[in-house]
């Protein structure tokens, strides 16, 4: 049974969650605006958690409450295991971004003096902080009874799946011989799970 206790404290350590992820990337967006390299080749793209989480703000705004019962649960060890999977997402997701210090950027782009980084998480998933963002959206909807939650971790992995063909063929341009040995050797986004992939470009 969903007691109301684990009903807030689900919510509280969620929203922890989300602000820790937010104020880290702010504070890494200023510092390397002020100390970061500048980029040397930049993809057009626009930033995909906005305006996705900006359409399941307003699908929550707009569609009745009712009208998403058939997607919301009361199971209390399922929002148990959200909960979980939000912190470790989380803490997995500030260690890859940490890791990628000045190299971070939010669009696609080589920088000055890039480096292809293929150790800690990166030696994990390719693409980690991805890994972990989706990870902190699956558990959200869980640790949070699903609903529109539901809906908005299948609009991110397409988002973020468009944006990895490009950071991709980026990387594929700027490490001809090194970054094809890495995609064959580790994962793109889940750990352990190496798929065929067609070539990038």
């Amino acid at each position: 049974m969903l007691t109301p206790g684990l009903r807030t404290a689900t919510t509280v350590v969620v929203a922890a969650c989300w602000g820790a992820f937010v104020l880290t990337w702010l504070a890494g967006a200023y510092y390397n605006a002020l100390r970061g390299p500048g980029d040397r080749t930049r993809a057009q793209f626009v930033s995909m958690l906005v305006p996705v989480y900006g359409v399941t703000w307003i699908l929550h705004r707009a569609v009745p409450a009712e009208d998403w019962a058939p997607l919301i649960f009361q199971v209390a060890w399922a929002r148990i295991v959200g909960l979980v999977v939000v912190v470790v997402s989380t803490a997995f997701t500030l260690w890859a971004r940490l890791a990628l210090g000045t190299m971070w950027s939010g669009a696609p782009m080589v920088k000055e003096q890039h480096r292809l980084r293929t150790d800690g998480p990166y030696a994990i998933t390719r693409h980690p902080i991805y890994t972990g963002i989706l990870g902190m959206s699956a558990g959200t909807a869980l640790a949070l009874g699903g609903g529109v939650w539901v809906v908005a971790f299948p609009v991110l992995l397409v988002a973020i799946q468009v944006k990895l063909r490009i950071e991709e063929g980026l990387m594929l341009a700027e490490f001809p011989d090194d970054y094809p040995d890495y995609r064959r050797r580790v994962p793109q986004l889940v750990p352990g799970l190496r798929l065929p992939h067609r070539a990038t470009g």
